[in-house]
């Protein structure tokens, strides 16, 4: 295969790292807990809410109807300024009042903010007045937030395949004869895009059993409502990936034997575990958040969960989005060379200096 170009080399490389992975026990055995992890998350709190129902005042016969279908404790009365006089006491969670311009017959009012487990025990979700309108439900912020920095990190973790790679490579001098018939650069680029392929997939696979575990779990409103900061998550969670994937290779490329590769790894390990410990620990200061999100490391995380609470202006999103792309494609070249100064050097760990200066000139 001597003379192989760039991109087939790339896609035989790819293509061999997918099937030694899918071929490796640990592969499934890490995915299936991924999968039990989330239906467990969705479905076992709602085994444990309490039995006692909230309390609701309702207002016309709509109402009435509509709260006597569900399990929510109604306490009719005649005027809508009663109903809102007890929601604004904290004597009922929210008041149902009869609304015939809504498609619902219904509408619901609150406090602060919406009453997310009454608006779900409705047969249809009703629109939602608040007396007092006030930021989202920290709590569901909280619970979100957490939810995103979760599943970077464990995923991002993932990425340590890749250096593992890299290094039984060198230690078994595989990488020889592999460097002898494809371009070292190329040998970067289809680990990085078999990973960040698996990866992706696997992702994507849970992303369609999320919202069966939400909604058997009674969490269709939550669903609902963290749809739109997904949209947003899915590229940030790619191009987050493949940033850290590129230093992972690096960090396999620099050692000479596995028993090595926790020293060289351990740079990596903090920048996988910053935006898991910058936004849990962070995400109630809006300054810290607004950093956050402009910083390339923290960004795949960061935004999408000021998305998901309404901070940031419509163009802050792209602006990040950029920032974080650009940085990829810095470091993605600056791992290529210092993957190809460090891929055939073997003994001591390789000081990234030397890898840098031992590069090879980039092949046409």
């Amino acid at each position: 295969m001597s003379g192989t170009g760039f991109w087939s080399a790339t896609r035989l490389v790819a293509q061999r790292e997918v099937e030694a992975t899918v071929r490796n026990r640990s592969f499934w055995i890490t995915f299936g807990i991924f999968v039990v992890g989330l239906l467990a998350a969705a479905i076992i709190p709602g085994l444990f809410d309490g039995d006692s129902a909230p309390t609701v005042a309702t207002v016309g016969p709509e109402a009435s109807r509509a709260v006597a279908a569900t399990d929510l404790e109604a306490r009719p009365v005649a005027t809508v300024d009663e109903a809102n006089a007890l929601v604004r006491a904290g004597d009922v969670s929210a008041a149902v009042v009869s609304d015939s311009g809504s498609a619902t017959g219904v509408r619901v009012v609150a406090l602060t903010d919406t009453p997310y487990e009454i608006v779900a025990a409705l047969a249809e979700t009703p629109p939602v007045d608040l007396l007092t309108p006030g930021a989202l439900d920290q709590t569901v912020v909280s619970l979100v937030s957490y939810f995103f920095a979760l599943v970077f990190f464990a995923f991002s973790m993932l990425g340590l395949t890749i250096a593992q790679s890299v290094v039984v490579e060198k230690q078994t001098r595989i990488v020889e004869i592999l460097a002898s018939t494809v371009p070292v650069r190329a040998l970067l680029a289809g680990k990085i895009a078999a990973h960040s392929l698996l990866v992706f997939a696997q992702v994507g696979i849970l992303a369609l059993i999320a919202p069966l575990a939400l909604r058997a779990g009674g969490q269709g409103v939550l669903l609902a409502m963290v749809a739109p900061a997904l949209g947003w998550y899915v590229p940030f969670f790619i191009l987050g990936f493949v940033l850290l994937a590129s230093m992972w290779a690096v960090a396999g490329a620099v050692v000479s034997r596995v028993e090595d590769l926790g020293s060289s790894s351990t740079l990596v390990m903090m920048f996988v575990m910053l935006p898991y410990l910058a936004v849990t620990f962070l995400q109630d200061s809006d300054r810290a958040m607004l950093i956050l999100s402009y910083v390339p490391f923290t960004a795949a995380v960061a935004m999408p969960v000021r998305m998901f609470a309404g901070d940031p202006r419509a163009w802050e999103p792209f602006v990040s989005l950029v920032v974080l792309a650009a940085t990829v494609v810095v470091f993605v070249l600056g791992a290529a060379r210092l993957y190809s100064g460090s891929l055939l050097q073997t003994g001591a760990r390789v000081r990234l200096r030397r890898a840098w200066a031992g590069a090879s000139t980039p092949a046409a």
